[in-house]
């Protein structure tokens, strides 16, 4: 085999966007060879297929090779700050990440070989297909931190905070759980609240508006949130009960 044809023999493929994802561009910079070879051998044990029918939702927890006494997902877990920590500081309990841009999975990957998480599986395509696929009240929280805000009002119908997506996100979890929900920018933080209010099965976020700038307990920091405090913005952390 010449050098060429190696090289893109090994390359990682990505997978096709469908046509109601949320995320914007697949990759970014080139990955390294050692990221590479990561996408190759390693997340394919890592990663959850929603193909075929899904498992109970007393199964979830067999997608995890440690035992777990409960399941939560992170969507669009950018570099995988937080999702690395709170798995760590969380060993008893499974956690799900989904982030389909090229090279934020690439940084966990990376993460994940230096620290090992038994209690965290990936997926790196459309966050909806796996909601869609994950059994009916199964999870014990959502997480969505720093997602795309799509400033551009004909943006909108992108972002992922929607009747729909809502609807898809009480389905899944268990009555009582959490939904968490952060952003820096105001606009996104309104039309969160806003829908939240108008969806049947969330109640109220927590607290009062004067705590809502408080991170969440064992918060990391993460990039995005960096960027916006050198650009001026303040971050807000939501949390809504399923009812």
């Amino acid at each position: 085999m010449e050098p060429q044809d190696e090289k893109i023999a090994s390359a990682p493929q990505w997978p096709a966007r469908s046509r109601e994802a949320f995320f914007g561009r697949h990759k970014g910079k080139p990955l390294s060879p050692a990221q590479a070879r990561l996408f190759r051998d390693s997340l394919p044990a890592r990663r959850v297929d929603p193909i075929g029918a899904p498992p109970t939702a007393a199964a979830l927890t067999d997608l995890f090779p440690v035992p777990v006494e409960a399941v939560r997902l992170e969507i669009g877990f950018g570099g995988g700050e937080h999702l690395h920590l709170e798995s760590g500081r969380l060993p008893t309990a499974g956690f799900i990440g989904v982030e389909p841009f090229v090279n934020g999975m690439a940084k966990m990957l990376v993460a994940l070989d230096a620290e090992p998480r038994p209690n965290l599986r990936l997926y790196d395509d459309d966050a909806t297909k796996l909601l869609d696929w994950l059994p009916e009240a199964s999870l014990d929280g959502i997480d969505l931190f720093y997602p795309d805000p799509w400033p551009k009002s004909k943006h909108w119908k992108r972002r992922f905070v929607s009747q729909k997506n809502l609807s898809r996100f009480s389905r899944v979890l268990k009555p009582g759980s959490r939904f968490r929900f952060a952003s820096d920018i105001d606009s996104y933080v309104s039309w969160t609240l806003d829908h939240c209010a108008r969806h049947p099965h969330f109640s109220p976020p927590q607290g009062g508006s004067e705590t809502w700038t408080t991170p969440y307990e064992g918060w990391p920091g993460t990039r995005y949130e960096a960027k916006a405090h050198r650009e001026g913005r303040r971050g807000v952390y939501l949390t809504f009960t399923r009812r």
